[in-house]
């Protein structure tokens, strides 16, 4: 086994922690991702008993920020009452946005401009921000500049009612013109995934997090959350789970995009969620220092990008073998990989790319592909399809997961795959000791 290529500073994971996760319009339907990435940050603070003038950078990341407060990170750290002059920067890599906003923490400790931070990320999609359109955006600013009524009246004269209707965030790529949907039908086709191991594969995610919550293996990571402004109701677990998965289920879904030929359906795919998670770095040295026994380090990290009017979701494959080279292992030494859900078709495609020696050679310029991932190591607790994907969330989620399923294991290394909209894709190797 090679040596790792590690630069600066060996950076601990010394903390995790989750809101549970929530299918949005349902109980998250009335906050915002800056009271979800609140409550998760405030909690692993307190449970950490760290002293908040230790903590000199936040990181944290939004896909889809609020128009009111789209420097989530600031807003974040203001509110939990860390000092003023803590560090907070925004970040935004799509659905690999708290891998990214993981890393970056990661990079200034592993470089001494940082001690002590905190990386993740929220998302509510519950609380979608709505514009306006064109013309009656400039219609507003002509009339807030108008001095008289006539003039304020005149200013909207070529507004049409079609110009009324609030106009939110745009879904499909702006390269290809497809919903991600889409995008993963197109991946399904043309690699042969068929609906039958779509299918199996979402029930295998449900069946396998469903057993992980009723064996207790979420309590420690996922807090309970008593929902302002009320705080009427508290939730304790993720609500998209399904308990009684059956695979027969799944065949009576129509597909979604394609709906006379495709094969994606809601049952195979993450669905829209709401949620928060947060992690606790510090320098190795600082972490033994306080005493601390971190639930393990990060390795190495790659991140990668395809052309999106290719195969959108098949980045990982592309960063996973960087990832593994500067880490200074092989797929066979791996004790677990998790890899992002975001559709049944995404992940056999991944898992099919890595096995694939016509991708290694003719992608990858390799003599020889990744391997087989054993299906025994691959997402055992379930993942994004079951758990739920509030994109600026999923990240962090994963970290914190996947090493409490190492230690649990006596493992010691694990390989973390994200793919992301614009065709990205991130890879990050953690190990325990």
């Amino acid at each position: 086994m090679a040596a790792p290529r590690r630069v600066g500073r060996r950076v601990a994971i010394v903390a995790g922690l989750r809101t549970p996760f929530c299918k949005s319009g349902t109980a998250y339907r009335d906050l915002s991702a800056l009271d979800l990435g609140r409550a998760v940050v405030a909690e692993l603070l307190a449970r950490t008993e760290i002293d908040p003038k230790s903590i000199d950078a936040l990181t944290f990341g939004c896909v889809v920020p609020s128009l009111q407060a789209p420097n989530i990170a600031r807003e974040v750290a203001l509110s939990v009452n860390l000092p003023k002059s803590v560090e907070a920067y925004s970040e935004n890599r799509a659905c690999a946005t708290s891998i990214q906003t993981f890393t970056s923490a990661a990079d200034a400790i592993a470089l001494g401009r940082s001690e002590v931070a905190i990386a993740g990320g929220a998302e509510s999609l519950s609380d979608i921000p709505m514009s306006v359109s064109k013309p009656l955006a400039t219609a507003l600013l002509e009339a807030s500049r108008a001095k008289q009524l006539p003039g304020k009246l005149r200013a909207f004269r070529g507004v049409k009612g079609k110009d009324v209707l609030p106009v939110a965030p745009a879904l499909k790529e702006p390269t290809t013109g497809l919903l991600m949907g889409e995008s993963a039908e197109k991946m399904a086709k043309e690699n042969g995934i068929s609906r039958e191991a779509q299918d199996a594969f979402a029930h295998r995610s449900h069946s396998r997090a469903a057993k992980a919550w009723a064996e207790g293996k979420f309590d420690g990571e996922v807090m309970h959350l008593s929902v302002p402004p009320r705080y009427a109701e508290t939730v304790a677990a993720d609500n998209i789970v399904r308990k009684d998965s059956a695979l027969a289920g799944y065949a009576g879904l129509k597909p979604v995009f394609d709906r006379r030929y495709g094969t994606i359906t809601a049952g195979n795919s993450s669905p829209l969620t709401d949620g928060a998670s947060a992690l606790l770095l510090m320098s190795e040295e600082r972490a033994k220092a306080e005493g601390r026994t971190p639930l393990g380090y990060l390795r190495s990290c790659a991140y990668a990008a395809v052309d999106p009017g290719w195969q959108l979701l098949q980045a990982p494959p592309f960063a996973a073998p960087v990832a593994l080279d500067r880490a200074g292992v092989t797929l066979a030494d791996l004790d677990l990989v998790d890899m992002h859900e975001a559709f049944a078709a995404q992940v056999l495609s991944n898992l099919q790319a890595f096995a694939s020696q016509k991708f290694a050679e003719e992608k990858l310029g390799r003599a020889k592909p990744l391997g087989e991932v054993p299906d025994d190591k691959l997402n055992v607790n379930g993942g994004s399809i079951a758990i739920g994907h509030p994109f600026g969330a999923t990240g962090a989620r994963m970290i914190t997961q996947t090493l409490r399923e190492l230690g649990r294991r006596n493992g010691n290394l694990a390989l973390l795959t994200v793919c992301a909209a614009g065709g990205m894709g991130a890879a990050v190797v953690l190990e325990r000791s």
